[in-house]
């Protein structure tokens, strides 16, 4: 039984979650999204909030480009390259066999500064944040002050009396691990059993305190917060319920708006822009996602893209259900090759704020994602770590399967299509050692 449900029943209610026990590659096409005025006027988080963690970053950025040399040349701002790919686009068109109308893009946060994947983005805002905070609490730092003072010996000394723990499969953990560490802050990271041993290898070089667990994300999780819990000094880095996380990775929507604009790129009702954001627990998509609906309103259609073995967010969407219910409840394994992406449980303060803005979401296997890592590095030169490759799959299900067509249909986008942009969202891969990306595209290329 399933919270008093049969596993029959279960079915018989939602019919999509035997595809999903069944490891099929399956789409889900979200029937709770609503106009997005009514959505934004509903949500507890509003556009103001996301200007305000943009602002934040900008008062760090003096810091960041002083301590972080590769982030001078965008003066502190953590920022990553929006490209086109043309032959990728040309070689899943020869693939799926049907001709690919618009422009697929790849928003490159695989190559952001610092940490190397998405998590750069809300991972250290929230760090940053937190020290901020302790700063301006102490009377050393005030909002007006040029930031660099932060690499001072002094604030190095405050932030050594105060740490910070997070549990993570491996690249959240990175990012609140490196730029907690430079700070001056304890860190720890509980890291899962999926997580990459050369990702343990870095923090520990960078002199964080890791933690390692036989089980999955969730234990990692739980255990890093009763860790914080016995400690008042101890800020935990909930990637579950973190709304500092959330505005962290929304703040990518108004980079993005801009980026598209300086390309000339048009976004509206009859310019739809299509964003396909690979899925862990939630955080980082459902922040990206819900900043774009903020900035393109209707004319966004963001959807997650998660592995056949670990659909949490699909699930729990799906069912409404978020948090109650994990995908262990219904048999599935949880073990992917896609690390970022192996969490069982999705975030219920994300399923519920995403919830009537996302169009949708589906899941492909890790043999596909390997396949597009080995295409990619042929085709364009981009080296991606496989969880960075579930968004490739996005648009051939708008294109080519019944579910995607029906959507375009009832968006009444059909006769705009040839208009519109397509941007998957690369989350990471850039730290990956050549040794260890060799073997992910040697994979790629046997499969």
């Amino acid at each position: 039984m399933i919270l008093n449900k049969s596993l029959n029943q279960w079915i018989k209610e939602y019919p999509l979650i035997n595809n999903l026990i069944n490891l099929k590659e399956t789409i889900w096409i979200n029937p709770k999204k609503i106009p997005c005025e009514e959505a934004i006027k509903n949500s507890p988080i509003t556009i103001e909030d996301v200007i305000d963690a943009s602002n934040r970053l900008e008062r760090f950025a003096p810091y960041l480009a002083l301590v972080f040399p590769e982030t001078s040349a965008m003066n502190g701002i953590i920022e990553s390259p929006l490209v086109e790919i043309p032959k990728m686009q040309a070689a899943l068109r020869k693939e799926i066999g049907k001709d690919i109308k618009g422009k697929i893009m790849l928003k490159c946060d695989s190559h952001l500064p610092i940490s190397g994947s998405i998590k750069a983005r809300g991972g250290i805002y929230e760090v940053l944040k937190h020290a901020e905070t302790i700063a301006i609490d102490s009377g050393m730092l005030n909002l007006q002050d040029n930031y660099e003072i932060l690499a001072e010996e002094r604030f190095k000394q405050l932030f050594s009396r105060y740490s910070v723990a997070v549990g993570s499969t491996g690249n959240l953990g990175l990012s609140i691990g490196i730029m907690s560490a430079k700070l001056g802050f304890k860190v720890y990271v509980h890291m899962s059993a999926d997580a990459r041993q050369w990702k343990k290898d870095m923090l520990r070089s960078k002199g964080v305190n890791v933690i390692e667990y036989d089980d999955d994300y969730s234990l990692a999780v739980t255990e890093g917060r009763k860790q914080a819990e016995k400690d008042p000094y101890c800020h935990f880095v909930d990637d579950e319920n973190s709304k500092d996380l959330f505005l962290g990775y929304a703040v990518a929507a108004l980079r993005l708006k801009k980026q598209l604009e300086e390309k000339n790129i048009v976004i509206d009702n009859e310019h739809p822009l299509f964003v396909y954001l690979p899925c862990g627990v939630g955080g980082g998509p459902g922040g990206v996602a819900f900043g774009l609906k903020l900035m393109f309103k209707e004319a966004a259609h963001c959807f997650f893209a998660e592995p056949t073995h670990s659909p949490c967010m699909t699930l729990g969407l799906a069912t409404g259900y978020h948090d109650k219910i994990s995908v262990q409840d219904f048999g599935i394994d949880n073990k992917t090759a896609a690390d970022g992406l192996a969490v069982g449980r999705a975030s219920s303060f994300v399923g519920k704020i995403i919830e009537p803005f996302i169009s949708g979401s589906y899941t492909l296997t890790d043999e596909k994602m390997y396949h597009y890592l080995a295409m990619l590095t042929d085709e364009e030169g981009i080296k991606l770590e496989p969880s960075a490759l579930a968004g490739m799959k996005g648009y051939e299900n708008i294109a080519v399967t019944d579910e995607g067509k029906l959507y375009i249909e009832n968006e009444n986008i059909k006769d705009y299509m040839d208009s519109a942009t397509h941007i998957v969202w690369a989350t990471g891969g850039n730290m990956v050692p050549e040794e260890i990306m060799k073997e992910y595209y040697d994979k790629g290329k046997d499969i």
